[in-house]
């Protein structure tokens, strides 16, 4: 026996903490980047659900209020809202459009239309 070399039950037991250790790390930071994915993309189809209603409102005539476009069925849960208000003498909106999920904004996006 005293010629046999390997592993004591202490150096095992260590190795065993030390990878529990590592492995408990690494698969929180991988559930973290799971939410940081989920919510950039989320708030990514946000701005281009309100791009694109903004684009929508500036086709349109001027009105004192504007109806949304359709949203694709593919955009499940998400809403938007219009609202325009008078500057200048009237000659001059301010069209903010808000895009909400689930009854929570994600993103809010303004800009300018001009009679």
């Amino acid at each position: 026996m005293k010629g046999e070399k390997g592993f004591s039950l202490i150096e095992v037991l260590v190795s065993l903490a030390l990878l529990g250790i590592i492995s408990v790390g690494f698969l929180s930071s991988l559930g973290t980047a799971s939410k940081a994915t989920i919510t950039t993309d989320e708030q990514e189809t946000a701005r281009n659900l309100a791009e694109t209603q903004m684009e929508y409102v500036k086709g349109q005539a001027y009105a004192t209020s504007y109806a949304t476009a359709p949203i694709p069925d593919e955009y499940g849960g998400y809403t938007a809202t219009i609202d325009a208000e008078s500057l200048y003498d009237s000659n001059i909106q301010k069209i903010t459009v808000t895009i909400d999920r689930h009854g929570e904004a994600v993103t809010t996006l303004e800009g300018y239309k001009v009679r």
